[in-house]
């Protein structure tokens, strides 16, 4: 279903994942709450992973609409909204004191850690693969641009 979306955002909300876990693994064992630590992480991650997905929805019905005035403020809403829920998250979380804030912090970087990582992970699952072949930046945007 997410690649219907967008091709690259399976390997997007892998990464994140990815990143939860490690930050978990690694994390957990220098803290002396442990379910609060576990609880913010994984409320950032799924904050991560929620802003991904709406991030690619955005992308993909802006590029439906194609070079209006409407397509341009859409996205424009959209993102202001993205972001003005996140604080709102964020809110809900310091104030209820569910889990720590800090490592939600953390959690919602996976997005930007992921992002940056993409291209290193798709590689090695093309190499895993057999596929010596990696698309590059300009053919993934013209792919992408022709669904």
């Amino acid at each position: 279903m997410l690649r219907r979306i967008n091709d690259a955002l399976p390997g997007l909300v892998a990464g994140i994942l990815i990143y939860g876990v490690l930050l978990q693994i690694t994390g957990v064992w220098f803290v002396e709450d442990k379910a609060g630590y576990s609880i913010g992480l994984w409320y950032g991650i799924a904050i991560a992973v929620g802003m991904a997905v709406n991030l690619a929805v955005v992308l993909y019905d802006s590029v439906e609409l194609g070079q209006t005035e409407h397509a341009n403020r859409r996205i424009i809403i959209k993102s202001i909204l993205r972001y003005v829920v996140v604080v709102i998250l964020f809110f809900i979380l310091g104030y209820f004191k569910f889990g720590n804030l800090f490592m939600a912090f953390l959690g919602v970087l996976g997005l930007k850690i992921s992002a940056y990582m993409q291209p290193f992970l798709e590689r090695a699952v093309n190499k895993k693969k057999g596929s010596t072949e990696v698309p590059s930046e300009d053919e993934n945007s013209e792919n992408q641009i022709r669904r």
